[in-house]
């Protein structure tokens, strides 16, 4: 599996072009005096420095242990004065083929000493759960080709059970019960009929904060998720086994609410779902940039991400197919975005409407046919030379166009001739959900805070942009870059006297200044305690940010 960098970038706040090139002349000017100072004065106010362990006394473990306890505070604290949070990069394997995996996952650490579960990314449901080692009827194994793991509380030294007093448990509802042991539990009901149950417990989840380019920091916090002691349905089915399923939902209770209620991680989430070969992809908790991401905002007081579809076409020309068909009446209804599912899902009223567009689209070179009850067509050309685009069209003018490969399944041969199916299916119930079938190969982008839904087409094993902060007001937020008369403009700046220092810690000297200054005019720092602590921060280190590439 091939999984693209992820590449950060942060610029909190606006401030006037002419202050930002000022800072940069300032900084680096104040820069080229220290450096030339610090060159020829080594002997003023020199402060006497001793030891308080000497050389020759050997450190106990205990003490040994107590400096590594006090190093990881000081380094804590450094990181808390540089940013406020980062983003969270998860691996992602797995794959949309329904003939294979049919399910993209992820790996989480979790409790103390760590351990990795593999859990499904689910935007259709609120919480991680972790198969319990108390579940009696679990699967025990995985056709998946991954080693099932089983969370146990008592092995954990910082694992605690969340009693029914401990306010995520005031509210009753399925995500949140108080059992009769005073335990706070769930029981939970998926769309395809698996379900299941279990209580809350909270630990540890470690996790690597990236800062920058170049500064990623270890990291971990308590959070709260599900211990599951029950499972049915497909659940039970070792063929696609897995340790739990991480929910990105909106509620409180979900991953994404927690680690950003606490500042950790912004109010955002997107991921990149590669569909051909191995599958994998991208999963960040941050803002994926990218020129070309269309937005559609989320149905208000919904529990699901729910946006509103409002009508498709094919081959550029809209389907007769009622409005109302896609609405929400009491609750119900709607077009839900799910990772958790692997096809498409239309309402009735819809989908004999879309199978007789495509099919009336189709040179008379193809052949239609019905097999195991599912329109096919034989086709012995490609498929994206011979089938139409179709456009699913959202309100604030967004539309997913879907090219052949996202509606139609490859299917058994017949004739001699390849057979391809329609991927899409009729929903039983009201709402059309829209699963891995249409997002793969795209970037999604879940902007929680600013109610919306983001994507565009994107090739899943390149590298991403991601912003620390969400909800940009602009649709072009692509890739941070630099022009070249910007980049003359910077070197014009750095003093004479700091490019005539010569030696390794003269250009050394010279590299942090300008990364400095990029950080200041593209990152528009405005706090100047923050980059009095920046600066110390750049002469310790040789790498903190990378300067953004250079246009052409």
């Amino acid at each position: 599996m091939r999984r693209g960098p992820v590449v950060v970038m942060t610029c909190p706040l606006p401030i006037p072009p002419s202050l930002i090139s000022t800072a940069s002349a300032l900084l680096l000017l104040l820069l080229s005096v220290l450096l030339i100072t610090s060159s020829f004065v080594f002997s003023a106010n020199v402060l006497s420095l001793e030891r308080t362990i000497p050389l020759t006394q050997r450190l106990s473990e205990h003490e040994l242990n107590a400096v590594r306890i006090r190093d990881r505070v000081r380094h804590a604290r450094f990181l808390q004065n540089v940013a406020v949070g980062g983003i969270v990069d998860f691996p992602v394997q797995g794959t949309s083929d329904p003939y294979a995996a049919g399910l993209y996952f992820t790996k989480v650490k979790i409790g103390s000493p760590p351990r990795l579960y593999n859990v499904q990314i689910d935007t259709g449901s609120d919480i991680l759960w972790i198969t319990c080692s108390s579940c009696n009827d679990c699967p025990q194994s995985s056709g998946l080709g991954v080693q099932l793991s089983f969370y146990d509380a008592p092995s954990s030294s910082t694992a605690g059970l969340v009693s029914c007093s401990n306010p995520m448990c005031s509210v009753e509802t399925t995500a949140t019960q108080c059992s009769q042991d005073n335990l706070c539990s769930y029981s939970f009901q998926y769309g395809d009929g698996s379900g299941t149950s279990g209580h809350y417990v909270s630990d540890m989840l470690y996790f690597d904060a990236i800062l920058g380019n170049s500064l990623t920091a270890n990291s971990s916090t308590m959070i709260a998720f599900g211990c599951s002691t029950y499972q049915s349905g497909d659940l039970t089915k070792p063929d696609k086994a897995i340790d739990g399923i991480f929910g990105f939902g909106q509620g409180e209770l979900s991953v994404v609410s927690q680690l950003s209620a606490r500042g950790i991680t912004p109010r955002v989430f997107s991921h990149c779902l590669k569909g051909d070969g191995n599958g994998g992809g991208v999963l960040v908790l941050g803002e994926i940039l990218e020129p070309n991401i269309v937005y559609s905002p989320l149905v208000p007081s919904q529990p699901h991400y729910n946006l509103e579809l409002q009508s498709i076409s094919v081959n550029g020309l809209p389907l007769q197919i009622d409005p109302q068909a896609f609405g929400i009446s009491n609750g119900n209804g709607g077009t839900i975005i799910d990772s958790g599912t692997t096809l498409a899902y239309l309402v009735a009223e819809a989908f004999d409407p879309f199978v007789s567009g495509i099919t009336a689209s189709v040179p008379a070179s193809v052949s239609p046919t019905i097999y195991k009850g599912i329109q096919c067509y034989a086709v012995s050309t490609s498929i994206a030379e011979t089938f139409p685009l179709v456009s699913l069209n959202f309100a604030g003018g967004a539309s997913i166009v879907l090219k052949p490969n996202e509606y139609l399944a490859h299917s058994d041969p017949v004739g001699g001739s390849p057979l391809w199916c329609i991927a899409f299916q009729k929903s039983t119930t009201t709402q059309t959900i829209l699963g891995d079938l249409v997002l793969k190969d795209k970037i999604f982008v879940y902007d929680i805070a600013h109610q919306r839904i983001g994507w565009a087409d994107y090739d899943c094993s390149l590298s991403v942009n991601v912003s620390l902060t969400s909800g940009k007001d602009f649709i072009n937020a692509g890739q941070l870059s630099m022009n070249s008369s910007s980049g003359d403009l910077l070197f014009k700046l750095i003093p004479k006297t700091v490019i005539a220092l010569r030696g390794s810690a003269g250009r050394c000297a010279v590299k942090q200044a300008v990364k400095m200054a990029v950080l200041i005019e593209h990152c528009m720092i405005v706090d100047y305690d923050l980059v009095v602590i920046l600066i110390g921060i750049l002469l310790k280190t040789d790498s903190f940010i990378a300067p953004p590439q250079q246009e052409v």
